[in-house]
């Protein structure tokens, strides 16, 4: 199960190697935001030589923007490397953009990122435009320039789209989107605030740009030692009961309550995420 992505950018490699060996779940090679236009062929060329052979965790790669000049090339040096676990597709609008790529790399695990009003609104036929597109997530600081929101209480005007995107996921049979990430690497209690809040809302995990906010975001992210006992006393009562029930202390037992129960218990054990939405604290 992956719970901490954390980005690099693909233009130093050094800072890819560090990365790799940071902690995280998984690694997300950035070619676009991070690597400025001049460098673009060196970090494309570099990524595709780590890529050549299976790195010690999963990479992913976030190409450049589909309508820009470097998109196609991008596409054409990475699919079918053996190191490569999924592509990052950075702001998508249109089902009919998942769909070309998906021919064009052939069968490659596709992570779609919506960062505009219009790709938040198509959020649930992005999600179900082709099978090989295995998530969704936000885009959030390009959606908040798209939906001009500013001042202290500018965060509140990402609610929407963030539910949005966790039901448009769920809806598809895709598997509980990653939080984007959050910008500001010194401020770690304010981290998680936010993770809490994320994981309130569905999201089960969170991308990182620096490797000190990996444990927040997995300690967010994991169950607590109050929710794993309560979970193991419903999946308990559950078996010697099956059926719905109340136990001791009150709490109504039933299919629905047990099989959230099981998904705690699974994270608990890093287990694959499934494509539900886990429970929240």
């Amino acid at each position: 199960m992956i719970l901490t992505w954390l980005y690099a950018p693909g233009d130093r490699p050094e800072v890819v190697t560090k990365a790799l060996g940071s902690g995280a779940d998984a690694v997300i090679v950035d070619l676009e935001d991070a690597v400025p236009a001049s460098r673009k062929e060196y970090a494309r060329a570099a990524t595709a030589e780590l890529l050549t052979a299976r790195p010690p965790v999963p990479v992913h790669v976030r190409v450049n923007a589909l309508d820009s000049p470097w998109a196609g090339a991008d596409l054409a040096a990475l699919a079918g490397l053996h190191g490569l676990a999924g592509l990052r597709l950075p702001k998508v609008t249109a089902p009919e953009q998942i769909v070309q790529v998906a021919h064009r790399t052939g069968g490659v695990a596709l992570y779609a990122l919506l960062e505009s009003a219009l790709g938040v609104e198509r959020a649930y036929e992005i999600a179900r435009a082709h099978p090989a597109l295995r998530g969704l997530s936000l885009g959030e600081a390009d959606l908040r320039a798209d939906l001009c929101l500013s001042g202290p209480l500018a965060d509140a005007g990402l609610d929407w789209p963030r539910s949005r995107v966790v039901v448009a996921a769920r809806a598809a049979g895709l598997a509980p989107p990653a939080q984007s990430v959050f910008p500001d690497i010194r401020d770690l209690e304010a981290l998680a605030v936010s993770c809490a809040r994320g994981r309130a809302l569905g999201f089960l995990g969170r991308a990182a740009i620096h490797p000190r906010q990996l444990p927040v975001i997995e300690r967010a992210y994991l169950p607590t030692a109050e929710e794993i006992t309560a979970a193991r006393e419903v999946v308990t009562a559950a078996a010697a009961a099956p059926g719905a029930l109340a136990l001791p202390d009150g709490r109504f037992v039933d299919p629905a309550v047990v099989a959230a129960a099981k998904r705690t218990l699974s994270l608990t054990r890093r287990e694959p995420a499934a494509p539900h939405c886990t429970p929240a604290s």
